[in-house]
Parts: C-alpha cells; structure tokens; sequence
C-alpha cells in the first residue's frame, strides 16, 4: 500500500509533504522544471514507505492511504500511479494534463 495525492492538491502544490518525506516521493518539487507546469502534486507508489509522514503535513487534506482514499477521489491511485509508468505523451492523452518529462 502506498499513499497518494487527490483532488485537493489541484491549484494549491504546497510543498509541506515533499519537505518531511524521508524517501523522496514526492514530485515535482519546487525545484523541478515541471513544478509551475503541472496542477498537482504526485507520490510514486513504488518509492513510497507508507510512513504517513505527507499526511498531518498537508495542508489542505488531499493525501490519503490508497485503501482509506475517499470513494468520489478513487481515480487519483490510478493518476499518481500513471504519473511515474506513462510516458508523458499517453499521460496527457489519459488525464489531460501534463506528464512527467525525465
């Protein structure tokens, strides 16, 4: 199980999670290229440690452990997920919104 990052995060990025995670997970920071590009923050399901340390640290909600994610935010496992598998082309194709570039 790994956590990830739903609907609350569009528009806000607060970088609260990215500063206590202890794995790295959380992309892209502020200091990434693709930071101001994209609309919200991502966790990559195969780094995360599901420490929770993200969770009390954002502040607007918006991340949850993929089994207690909230029914209507259920799509967002898959989004975080595609984020870090899909080439940024098939990314935008699915979700509408920028992939991640390497």
């Amino acid at each position: 199980m790994a956590y990830i990052i739903a609907e609350p995060c569009i528009g806000t990025k607060d970088t609260a999670c990215v500063d206590v995670c202890p794995v790295d997970c959380i992309h892209p920071t502020k200091e990434e290229s693709q930071f101001e590009e994209v609309d919200q923050l991502y966790i990559d399901p195969e780094t995360c440690i599901d420490c929770a340390a993200c969770e009390p640290a954002c502040p607007v909600e918006a991340i949850f452990a993929e089994d207690e994610t909230p029914e209507q935010w259920t799509n967002y496992i898959e989004k975080n997920a595609d984020w870090y598998a899909l080439p940024p082309d098939e990314f935008e194709a699915k979700w509408g919104v920028p992939g991640k570039k390497e």
